[in-house]
């Protein structure tokens, strides 16, 4: 029988799960957590979702998605605006707010990912990234 540290998903998981907990404690103080992190993120990179795309795209419920919504609506960091196609629909767009917010968040991102990939050099952190980044984008787009 292999232990488990043989097994790389498994390794996978655990530093999922630290980094998690490392970025939770950051974003603890402003009432988020990773999971309202990653909606603000994808938001950033486009010009508004509806929440089926988010729930989609991040892998998450879709019930899940209204309340992480609504929360960041209510915190002035999102707001949710008819869809320029459909009046019906609506869009998930970052407000200002929301834009400031992700600004503060990038020095607790790297003192995550350094206290994680401590271990690592500048070229070993490169090289894992992009390996990470091809699984990432075969698997999971």
């Amino acid at each position: 029988m292999r232990g488990l540290h043989a097994d790389t998903g498994y390794l996978l998981y655990r530093l999922g799960l630290r980094s998690g907990q490392l970025f939770n404690t950051f974003l603890q103080e402003s009432g988020l957590r990773l999971r309202h992190y990653a909606v603000l993120r994808f938001l950033a990179t486009a010009e508004g979702a509806l929440q089926r795309e988010l729930s989609t795209r991040l892998g998450y419920d879709p019930s899940a998605i209204v309340g992480l919504v609504d929360d960041l609506e209510k915190l002035g960091f999102a707001e949710r605006r008819p869809a320029p196609d459909d009046r019906r629909s609506r869009i998930v767009v970052l407000t200002e707010d929301g834009r400031a917010f992700l600004r503060g968040t990038d020095e607790a991102g790297l003192r995550v990912t350094n206290e994680l990939l401590g271990p690592l050099g500048p070229a070993e952190r490169d090289a894992l990234h992009t390996l990470l980044l091809r699984v990432a984008e075969d698997r999971l787009s």
